[in-house]
């Protein structure tokens, strides 16, 4: 019986009260915060024929809501310019609320700012695409990306950064 209770303990599952000691992370839900779309030159914009020079630039936040939410903000701005002007202006701030429970921080970490943009980005390319169509204008089709690489290249940055200050702090 104790050799039985030495292998509960090192598989984690020695709480006989049920608690709930594993490490989980999920999307609750998402939604829509905030959403801008502007056609300053219209009716104009729409009799122009040059090809607009698209403009993405997009940014994640995140929030903790409680001890186990936190809310993901992926924001995003789009603007279409032509030789005459805008097109189109696009700003919208998609959300995620994220549960996590038992995570290690560079975990918690990762997730927040990796895999839950990763997820929320289908679906606020499809608000883009729906806003842009919706003005008038084709619908913009965003291009996956890839939040882990993405993730990653910061941290290294970060890294080489803080290891390029140490070493001028030593000198």
């Amino acid at each position: 019986m104790a050799e039985d209770n030495d292998v509960l303990a090192d598989l984690g599952m020695d709480q006989a009260n049920g608690a709930d000691n594993q490490p989980v992370a999920g999307m609750v839900t998402q939604y829509v915060k905030d959403l801008s779309v502007e056609s300053p030159n219209a009716p104009a914009s729409y009799q122009w024929r040059d090809q607009p020079a698209i403009d993405l630039q997009f940014n994640i936040g995140a929030n903790q809501v409680n001890e186990e939410m936190h809310e993901v903000e992926l924001k995003v701005n789009v603007t279409a310019k032509g030789e005459q002007g805008n097109f189109y202006l696009v700003e919208l701030s998609y959300c995620g609320l994220v549960g996590m429970r038992n995570l290690p921080e560079d975990q918690a970490h990762a997730f927040l700012y990796a895999e839950a943009p990763r997820i929320l980005f289908p679906f606020a390319r499809r608000v883009i695409a729906d806003a842009t169509r919706d003005a008038g204008f084709q619908p913009l089709m965003l291009e996956p990306i890839d939040f882990n690489g993405l993730y990653i290249q910061q941290l290294q940055q970060k890294r080489s950064q803080e290891a390029a200050g140490g070493s001028d702090a030593v000198n």
